[in-house]
């Protein structure tokens, strides 16, 4: 897995960056608020999300880890793609996003485009839990052991169970036993499903 792609910024536009890595092109879909922390760049170093599907390799870049959490919490969200979330963070600067989730404020998630009150109810009751109250601070997947984490969310996902049924059961046994082995995660989790 990719964690973040630096080099010479080669292209940049709203929707998406290149970065020129010892001769190799790497193309982010970006939010606009990683445009704009690009904009007088010409160096870059963007964290990185990868999606992998049967007919798609797609990488998507973020300018700081608070952004990408979102991301990553917003596409966990039954009804929200990788596009909708770009959207949504294009939309909202994180802060603000995050405010609007733990105020429950449902016309604010409605105003983005392409989201309506079915989904933006779905997102603040799915994520409300995720933010801490009272701080900017989001709290992310767990840290000691986020390579198992994200190691055990692949292999669930390759046998064909839905991501946000991983995640949450994969966050129960991670918050029990963050030191979890992958193997051990993956047979607690096809328990729990």
């Amino acid at each position: 897995m990719l964690e973040y792609v630096r080099g010479a910024l080669a292209e940049l536009t709203p929707t998406y960056a290149v970065i020129d890595c010892n001769g190799v092109g790497y193309l982010l879909n970006i939010s606009l608020s990683t445009y704009t922390a690009l904009q007088a760049a010409k160096e870059a170093k963007l964290l990185v999300h990868e999606a992998i599907r049967e007919d798609a390799w797609q990488l998507y870049g973020f300018a700081e880890e608070r952004e990408r959490n979102l991301f990553r919490s917003l596409i966990g969200v039954s009804g929200v793609g990788a596009g909708t979330a770009r959207v949504i963070l294009s939309s909202l600067a994180p802060p603000e996003l995050e405010k609007a989730i733990i105020a429950g404020d449902h016309t604010k998630l409605k105003n983005v485009k392409g989201i309506g009150a079915k989904t933006a109810q779905r997102i603040i009751v799915d994520l409300r839990d995720k933010i801490k109250p009272g701080s900017d601070a989001f709290i992310s997947q767990p840290t000691v052991s986020s390579e198992t984490f994200e190691e055990a969310l692949a292999a669930l996902l390759m046998l064909g169970f839905p991501k946000p049924a991983v995640q949450k059961a994969l966050k129960k046994i991670f918050d029990a036993d963050p030191a979890v082995k992958v193997e051990s995660a993956v047979k607690q989790a096809l328990a729990m499903m």
